[in-house]
């Protein structure tokens, strides 16, 4: 079984060495330097600061939350110049993209003589039924 890394993990991936805010299932928030991000978002900080959900605050020096108990992360504003929000069609912009869509369209079209675009297909055409 193969699978792709989407796109969220390697944002967390990215954000490696920075900090990092998140919220667990429980309410609780955390923010420190993002250690390390594995590909279930397993996530090791470091000089974390911990928010109860009644505001009490504490210090911690390192943490390791599971990926399911995290809520949501918000990383370093930054990261939205990363390489991975480049647009994949950026190549594409010359004369063969026009070309592609020509093709395309004549291929919707029925291309080629093919153009019946619906109507009575056969069948019963009225007639005498008995």
């Amino acid at each position: 079984m193969t699978s792709t890394i989407g796109i969220p993990i390697k944002l967390l991936n990215e954000a490696q060495g920075h900090v990092v805010t998140l919220e667990i299932t429980s309410g609780q928030t955390y923010r420190g330097k993002l250690i390390e991000a594995e590909d279930n978002m397993n996530v090791q900080l470091k000089d974390i600061t911990v928010t109860a959900r009644d505001g009490r605050v504490s210090h911690l020096e390192q943490v390791y939350i599971r990926g399911s108990h995290v809520r949501f992360f918000i990383v370093p504003d930054m990261l939205r110049n990363a390489p991975m929000f480049r647009s994949r069609n950026a190549r594409g912009r010359g004369v063969g993209l026009a070309r592609g869509r020509a093709t395309v369209s004549r291929a919707r079209a029925g291309g080629r003589g093919g153009g019946d675009r619906g109507g009575d297909r056969g069948g019963d055409r009225g007639g005498d039924r008995r």
